[in-house]
């Protein structure tokens, strides 16, 4: 997958025709939050052009099962439970008017998104772990960050951080 033009496949090896161009909505039918987050990635490589920043967008792999093995050395290496699924590394500039001079201030250092899928919405604290109630209250203090329930509502949240709407 290459930003900018969402990945392709072809239905069987041997089939001659045109790749069938994978969607978001092909991968959100999945009904996992694995799927969810696959099909926001999808739709920010498709929008780059549009949104230049969602260059920057990465994912933090801290779910998942892992072998016994390799969830150590990760703990070892700095994994740490609770943080957000996805960062956005792009401050959001705010301005403020002082007077006749114009004065700019960053609002918020980037955007962080822990994305869950809708059924969780209406659990205890949305889904929410208590490591990850800790992480967002601490976060919150620099960063915008937002529970998003599903990879439109992820969308969204993006889309409005980088048009300066929240």
């Amino acid at each position: 997958m290459t930003w900018g033009n969402p990945p392709k496949f072809k239905s069987t090896p041997s089939d001659n025709k045109k790749g069938k161009v994978i969607t978001p909505e092909m991968l959100a039918a999945r009904g996992s939050e694995d799927g969810e987050q696959a099909a926001l990635f999808c739709w920010a490589a498709g929008n780059v052009g549009k949104y230049p920043q969602l260059k920057w967008l990465f994912a933090i792999p801290n779910g998942g099962s892992r072998h016994i093995a390799e969830a150590t050395k990760m703990v070892a290496t700095g994994l740490r439970g609770g943080v957000p699924d996805i960062f956005l590394p792009y401050p959001m500039q705010k301005r403020d008017y002082q007077g006749f001079a114009e004065k700019f201030s960053y609002g918020y250092h980037g955007c962080f998104i822990e994305l869950k899928i809708e059924k969780r919405r209406y659990q205890k604290n949305g889904g929410c772990s208590q490591e990850q109630l800790e992480w967002i209250i601490k976060l919150r203090e620099n960063y915008y960050i937002e529970v998003c329930y599903g990879w439109q509502n992820a969308k969204n949240t993006l889309i409005a951080y980088l048009e300066g709407r929240l």
